[in-house]
């Protein structure tokens, strides 16, 4: 069911964040990944946690699609290659903990499967907290919507200094870099969780 919903919303996901910007989308990304942890942790039959996969897997295909677009979008030019490989770096790592942690959670004495599917939702509230709190908005994006004047505070927010007029081409910064190291661990860790999660169940 996550390989279903996050085929499906990769078809859009893109235009939509074009039209509506990438944050709202990575907020929403965020969201969907928590409700769906909450989800599995709650199911009272196999539809629901049906559902709460479906849930995940939009989730999933919104994080597999504009995460690598945003750190694209604002990462500095002499360090976007290395950024871009965070995407298989941090979800290898998330599927390795993944298996240490389900495999910690079979050798319990009652081993309760709703906990290792809604432990999903402690890294994705982590991943919306850095979203909704530290993320602005593409200023590439915004530069492209005409709006100059929030790209030119977006930029002297991420650069620390007033005079970014020679900046509106390059569009990230060394700061930020570090907030979106931070969100790619977090989205890759719920990522390949929900996919081993997946394969344990189904």
């Amino acid at each position: 069911m996550s390989l279903i919903g996050a085929t499906v919303v990769t078809t859009f996901s893109g235009a939509v964040a074009d039209s509506i910007g990438r944050r709202p989308m990575l907020i929403a990304s965020a969201v969907l990944y928590f409700v769906s942890g909450l989800v599995m942790l709650w199911a009272p039959s196999v539809y629901v946690l049906l559902l709460a996969r479906l849930i995940d897997g939009l989730g999933i295909g919104l994080a597999v699609t504009l995460v690598p677009l945003y750190i694209s979008e604002t990462a500095p030019t002499d360090i976007r290659g290395l950024l871009n490989t965070l995407p298989q770096f941090s979800g290898s790592g998330g599927m390795f903990l993944s298996y240490c942690m389900v495999f910690g959670m079979s050798l319990l004495p009652k081993p309760d499967w709703r906990i290792m599917l809604g432990v999903l939702s402690i890294p994705s509230l982590i991943y919306l907290a850095l979203t909704v709190f530290y993320l602005p908005e593409s200023p590439r994006w915004l530069v492209s919507k005409g709006r100059m004047a929030e790209a030119k505070r977006v930029l002297q927010r991420l650069r620390g200094r007033e005079d970014v007029s020679g900046l509106f081409g390059i569009a990230g910064y060394m700061e930020f870099s570090v907030i979106v190291v931070a969100i790619q661990f977090f989205v890759t860790i719920a990522d390949f969780g929900s996919t081993l999660q997946e394969k344990w169940l189904f």
